[in-house]
């Protein structure tokens, strides 16, 4: 599609007159939070006080590509974490890393509601250990790597095209998908206070496209993925999950595609179980499969998505559990096409969980047509 620049504000140009590291800024936040007991075999003692600081080096689009327009221009960053959950001697400390998006919810001249999101990878310090350094009353994390969350809302406040002064709320949860027991995780809410500086500007001027709309279409689309989960026991072995997803998404606003279909996910640990334990003897495998119906939301970011999704139980497996569980993740598109059979094809990663208590990590690949 050809880019047509259309007469601007003062905020906004063409893109060759945009100085070079315009929009580019370093942003600091130190952290004041509480870890909280988010489910009842959650036994670590809760500490007083859990501190952070967190770091994020951010880029302000301005309409590079059209995902950046229709998104109303997104801050786009890589962020460093630190922190320091209150008792070192059971809960460590955690190192995070990871990518995030800003986005715009209320914007004025001088003042700016925002969302921030992120998921990345944490290191901590602290495990659930039988061996030295023992630490058996950390039942929430069984490795040192893990899947590091981080979503904040901010209230911004433009003192200048260099500074800026934020504040607001924030969650954060580490967990390492059960692939080692024990895995409750750590979730923490807390709040914050701090600053960017733009070194250039922290508003740089914007390319306005005659963007034409997309169309509203209907796709059939399919995703295949594998997870993998230990035993019920710390230090058990590692089984596989396989997982077959079905579902119908129509694109709306040009940004979104809104989706609903069938969840098949087959456990190899379960199985297990019920041979180890000679439970329901010749129907084991009959006895290790999940189905549900779910629905969902994925968000459009040019070749990656934010995918949230909700579903519900029709058949469980002989483990029963709550009959609600839902899945946050993303996607990396390398075919997108307007026409054609086959017109996305997309590599998968998907966190599921059952409110605040982590499942799976499962990777795939899926397809529209």
């Amino acid at each position: 599609m050809a880019c047509v620049v259309l007469p601007c504000s003062a905020q906004d140009a063409t893109q060759d007159t945009t100085p070079p590291w315009s929009g580019f800024g370093m942003e600091a936040n130190l952290i004041l939070g509480k870890v909280y007991k988010h489910e009842p075999k959650f036994t670590l003692p809760i500490p007083a006080l859990t501190t952070g600081l967190d770091i994020d080096l951010v880029t302000h689009t301005y309409g590079k590509k059209e995902w950046q327009q229709r998104r109303h221009y997104p801050t786009i960053g890589i962020a460093f974490a630190y922190i320091n959950y209150g008792i070192d001697s059971i809960y460590g400390r955690c190192f995070g890393l990871y990518p995030n998006i800003i986005l715009p919810i209320v914007s004025g001249k001088k003042l700016e509601w925002t969302i921030r999101m992120g998921d990345g990878i944490g290191y901590v310090t602290r495990r659930y250990q039988r061996t030295s350094p023992v630490d058996t009353i950390n039942v929430a994390i069984g490795s040192h790597i893990n899947d590091f969350a981080m979503v904040m809302t901010d209230l911004q406040y433009h003192i200048n095209p260099h500074w800026d002064v934020q504040t607001g709320v924030n969650i954060t949860h580490i967990s390492d998908a059960s692939f080692h027991k024990p895995n409750l995780g750590i979730n923490m809410v807390g709040a914050h206070l701090g600053i960017r500086y733009s070194p250039v500007s922290s508003q740089p001027m914007h390319i306005v496209r005659k963007l034409t709309p997309l169309k509203n279409r209907w796709l059939v689309q399919g995703r295949f993925s594998m997870a993998y989960i230990s035993s019920y026991t710390h230090g058990g072995p590692l089984y596989p999950v396989y997982i077959a997803s079905g579902y119908v998404s129509r694109r709306w606003w040009s940004k979104n595609k809104v989706f609903a279909g069938l969840d098949y996910a087959y456990y190899q640990s379960i199985y297990a179980y019920l041979r180890n334990n000679g439970l329901d003897p010749g129907r084991e495998a009959a006895n290790s499969y999940k189905t549900a119906v779910f629905a969902g939301n994925e968000f459009l970011l040019g070749r990656i998505s934010v995918v949230l999704q909700v579903g519900y139980y029709l058949q469980q497996s002989a483990i029963k559990i709550e009959p609600v569980y839902e899945k946050i993740g993303g996607h990396y598109y390398f075919v997108q096409k307007e026409h054609g059979i086959l017109k996305e094809c997309f590599l998968s990663a998907m966190l599921k969980t059952h409110e605040t208590v982590a499942e799976f990590g499962e990777l795939g690949i899926g397809f529209g047509f």
